[in-house]
């Protein structure tokens, strides 16, 4: 039988360890990688009868109250219930949930005004703001709370936005 030398089983045990930590550098590189997020870009142009239209009903429904599920200004109205109701202003209808209003809408790499914004993380997006111009929406915060405008500037915005929803000409 063949025995295995003092060097042979140093040279087996550095192995060994090496390939231990191999592995764990590998599994740490893969769980610090993290899906590309799209950059927060907007640009304020001109606007048209429709885009104005959009606009305007988000302006309106500042300090409305935060209602789930609700669609009217006089009642309340969560953030997919605001987009839904200003877009409607402009003929367009969209589907009820913020999530499914981002997947219907054609996407845009830089929002205009009265373009959607969506918020979330993994492709799902969870909140909507209607972007009003000058690097501010509008949208409804959530609970205990009422619409209103806000700063993209915000870190928190900038690190959960998916991606921005066109008004379709």
């Amino acid at each position: 039988m063949n025995e295995i030398s003092g060097r042979e089983r140093k040279a087996m045990a550095a192995l060994g360890r090496w390939i231990v930590m191999m592995s764990m550098l590998l599994l740490m590189a893969g769980c610090a990688t993290t899906a590309s997020r799209a950059p927060l870009k907007v640009t304020d142009g001109p606007v048209d009868g429709r885009r104005q239209k959009v606009i305007a009903t988000a302006q309106r429904s500042v300090g409305v109250p935060y209602k789930l599920g609700g669609t009217s200004i006089n009642d309340g109205v969560d953030c997919s219930g605001l987009a839904l109701l200003a877009y409607r202003q402009a003929g367009v209808a969209l589907p009820r949930s913020s999530n499914q209003q981002y997947h219907f809408l054609p996407k845009a790499r830089v929002a205009q005004p009265g373009d959607l914004l969506f918020f979330g993380s993994k492709g799902q997006a969870w909140h909507v703001g209607l972007y009003v111009g000058n690097n501010t929406m509008i949208h409804a915060p959530g609970k205990g709370r009422k619409v209103q405008k806000t700063s993209l500037d915000v870190a928190y915005w900038k690190s959960h936005y998916l991606g921005a929803g066109r008004l379709a000409p």
